[in-house]
């Protein structure tokens, strides 16, 4: 009778590590292609690992948790849609995607207008915004451009990016000079209060 007490014990006492991260968000069913850290409150997985998240580690970031979307969790936000003029052709482009603020909202982050935003892009490449610059500016996670998908080798697969034709003090510069806080392969942001 004991034996059972105890066996039935120590499986219940094996799900409680586990038992943190399925309260606060589902996880991502598919791989992961944005990982969001810092200020957050919803993280759907544990700390960085160096292994699983080499990317990262070449580029010497870490965290305590994340939430990682899959784009099926993506796609299932609200989107917009923008046609920014863009700098490789010099062409308005339609863009499709949730906006940025809301990617972040639904892992739970923390979004005072001073609070700042890294835009990190699968090559290292950093952008940092503030809160109160996203919501101006409506940026938004592209995951369409031009009704598709984009693909990995071009601008995707996501894209952090707003309308710099609508936004004035963007709108009279060269193209070229517009999008310098817009990575493109962005795969992860940091959430700074």
């Amino acid at each position: 009778m004991k034996k059972r007490l105890f066996l039935g014990t120590l499986a219940a006492a094996a799900t409680l590590p586990t038992m943190q991260f399925a309260r606060a968000a589902t996880p991502a069913r598919g791989p992961a292609l944005l990982t969001v850290t810092g200020a957050i409150s919803k993280p759907n997985r544990g700390p960085f690992e160096p292994v699983r998240d080499q990317m990262m580690h070449k580029q010497k970031l870490s965290f305590d948790k994340a939430h990682a979307f899959d784009f099926a969790e993506l796609s299932a936000l609200p989107a917009i849609a923008i046609k920014p003029t863009l700098e490789y052709d010099g062409k308005a482009h339609a863009l499709r995607g949730p906006l940025l603020l809301d990617v972040l909202k639904a892992a739970g982050a923390t979004l005072a207008d001073s609070g700042k935003i890294v835009l990190r892009a699968v090559d290292g490449y950093a952008a940092t915004i503030t809160v109160a610059q996203a919501r101006a500016q409506r940026y938004i996670v592209a995951t369409q451009m031009d009704g598709a998908p984009m693909a990995l080798g071009g601008l995707g697969p996501l894209w952090a990016v707003y309308d710099a034709d609508k936004v004035a003090e963007m709108a009279g510069r060269p193209v070229q000079e517009r999008f310098g806080s817009c990575p493109w392969a962005l795969y992860h942001i940091e959430v700074q209060a």
